[in-house]
């Protein structure tokens, strides 16, 4: 966190970001392999924000999230989760997802409140 931006002006930074993280751990070879897969994903989507989180190294920022599966990923727009699950590591998984969410406007109902909190941080984070 930028603890000279007022978390006023962070929210309204990025009120319509759509926001693409990916919860990870530096253990978990599948992770390791993802990172070429999630490069890819920031160039062919450029207005996104992508942030990769190590689950354990970040174990403050994730909080009370229980992630199980590797890799999970976590899309929101502004402070609207609209989907976090795991994901298989196929390219054209992410991108087919990516697109999905795009063209919702539907929040994830069901997410939890902490998968809720983190992308808040995430989001009010620079």
């Amino acid at each position: 966190m930028n603890a000279t931006v007022p978390p006023t002006d962070a929210h309204a930074r990025h009120a319509g970001t759509t926001l693409v993280a990916c919860l990870c751990a530096a253990w978990c070879r599948t992770c390791d392999s993802y990172h070429d897969t999630f490069a890819e994903l920031r160039q062919q989507f450029p207005g996104y924000r992508f942030i990769w989180v190590d689950i354990e190294d970040d174990e403050e920022l994730v909080g009370d999230l229980d992630v199980e599966t590797f890799p999970t990923l976590l899309i929101g727009v502004g402070e609207q989760l609209r989907f976090i699950g795991p994901v298989t590591p196929q390219l054209s998984t992410a991108q087919r997802l990516l697109e999905s969410t795009a063209q919702t406007t539907r929040a994830v109902t069901q997410a939890s409140p902490a998968a809720q909190a983190l992308l808040v941080r995430l989001q009010s984070s620079c």
